[in-house]
C-alpha cells in the first residue's frame, strides 16, 4: 500500500482537491486506528472555519430529504457560495452494506464545481449521522465550503448526535403527517431550529395551511433552546423550489442573530469538548474489543450475562494506549 503523506495531502485539501478531500474522508470512517489517526494528523494541519454554517436536516421517510437539499444546494451556488453535502444512508443490520444513492438523486446538482456530495453509510449509529461525520465536516470546511449540508438517515427518533455536531436544525414536516404533540415526545421538534412545511404543492391549501397553524402552537410549548433564537417555521416545495430563498434568508437570520450573542462560539466549543468524549470512549473500546476478541467470555449456564461480563473484567487488565 502506498504511503500517504499527511502534509502533502493537507494541502491539496486546502486548494479545493476533491480526490484528496474524499480520501481523507474515507481514512476518517474508517475503523482501522492507524488510518484515524492519519486522518487527525491531516486534520491538525488544516486551518479551523469560524464563519461555516453546520446545518442538519432530518424529516420522517418520505419527506422529500434528498428533492429538498437539491433545491437548497443550487440556491445556495446561485449566491455565489460553496456547499457541502453529507448524505447519510441507512446501513442493514445483517449485511452492513448500504445504498449509497444520493449522488444519483441528486444528479444536478452533483455535476456542479461549487457542489460536493458525500454519500456515507450510518453503520448502525443511532445519532442519525455515522460516527466520523465530524470529521467530514472539518474536512469540507478546510476545503473551502462554506456552507455544510447534514442530511440525516431520517428515522425520527435518534438525531440527537447530529444535534451536537451542527450550528442549526432543520426539520422537513408533512402537510398531515400526524400529531404535532408526539413530535414533541420525540424531542425532534425541541431540537428545531427552523421547520420547513414541505411538498405543499402535493396536498391541499386548507391541509397545508393547517399543519402550518399546529406547528405553530405546538412551538409555544417548547422550552425555549440554549441560543434563545425563537423557533420558525415556513411552507414550501423542494421540487419546485418554492419556499427556498425564503427559508435560506431564515438560515442568515439565524447565524446573525447567534454570533451577536456569541452562542456561534461557545456552541462550537462546547461541541469540540463533546467529540473529545467520544474519542475517549470511542478508543477505549476499540481496545476492550480487541481484549475480547483474543480472549473470549467463558459460557458458565448458572451465571447470568452481567456477572460473566463483571468476571470477565475483574480478571482482565487492559493496557489502554493509541499506539
Amino acid at each position: 500500500m502506498r504511503q500517504i503523506d499527511p502534509e502533502i495531502l493537507a494541502q491539496k485539501i486546502k486548494e479545493g482537491d476533491r480526490y484528496a478531500l474524499s480520501k481523507a474522508i474515507t481514512l476518517a470512517e474508517s475503523n482501522r486506528l492507524d488510518d484515524l489517526t492519519l486522518a487527525h494528523q491531516i486534520i491538525s494541519l488544516l486551518p479551523i472555519s469560524k464563519n461555516s454554517k453546520r446545518v442538519a436536516i432530518t424529516g420522517i421517510p418520505g419527506v422529500g430529504k434528498s428533492t429538498f437539499i437539491e433545491s437548497l444546494g443550487k440556491y445556495i451556488l446561485s449566491k455565489g457560495e460553496k456547499v457541502a453535502i453529507l448524505a447519510i444512508d441507512p446501513s442493514s443490520s445483517l449485511s452492513k452494506g448500504s445504498i449509497l444513492g444520493d449522488k444519483t438523486r441528486m444528479e444536478d446538482l452533483s455535476r456542479e464545481d461549487n457542489a460536493y456530495i458525500r454519500p456515507s453509510a450510518s453503520n448502525g449509529s443511532l445519532g442519525g449521522v455515522t460516527s466520523r461525520t465530524y470529521e467530514a465536516i472539518l474536512l469540507c470546511e478546510a476545503a473551502g465550503f462554506e456552507n455544510i449540508l447534514i442530511e440525516t438517515v431520517g428515522v425520527g427518533q435518534s438525531e440527537t448526535l447530529v444535534n451536537e455536531i451542527s450550528d442549526l436544525f432543520l426539520f422537513l414536516q408533512l402537510p398531515g403527517s400526524g400529531d404535532d404533540l408526539q413530535g414533541i415526545k420525540r424531542g425532534i421538534m425541541e431540537m428545531a431550529d427552523l421547520i420547513f412545511v414541505n411538498k405543499a404543492d402535493s396536498f391541499q391549501e386548507k391541509l397545508v395551511k393547517d399543519a402550518k397553524l399546529d406547528i405553530v402552537r405546538s412551538l409555544q410549548f417548547l422550552p425555549t433552546k440554549g441560543s434563545q433564537w425563537k423557533r420558525k417555521s415556513i411552507i414550501g416545495a423542494g421540487l419546485i423550489g418554492k419556499g427556498i430563498p425564503e427559508l435560506w434568508e431564515m438560515v442568515d437570520e439565524y447565524f446573525t442573530f447567534i454570533k451577536a450573542n456569541e452562542y456561534y462560539s461557545a456552541n462550537r466549543e462546547k461541541q469540540q469538548l463533546k467529540q473529545a468524549e467520544r474519542y475517549t470512549i470511542d478508543l477505549v473500546n476499540q481496545q476492550y474489543l480487541k481484549a475480547l476478541k483474543e480472549q473470549p467470555i467463558e459460557l458458565k449456564k448458572e451465571t447470568s450475562a452481567f456477572e460473566m461480563a463483571k468476571n470477565w473484567l475483574d480478571n482482565h487488565t487492559i493496557q489502554i494506549t493509541t499506539k
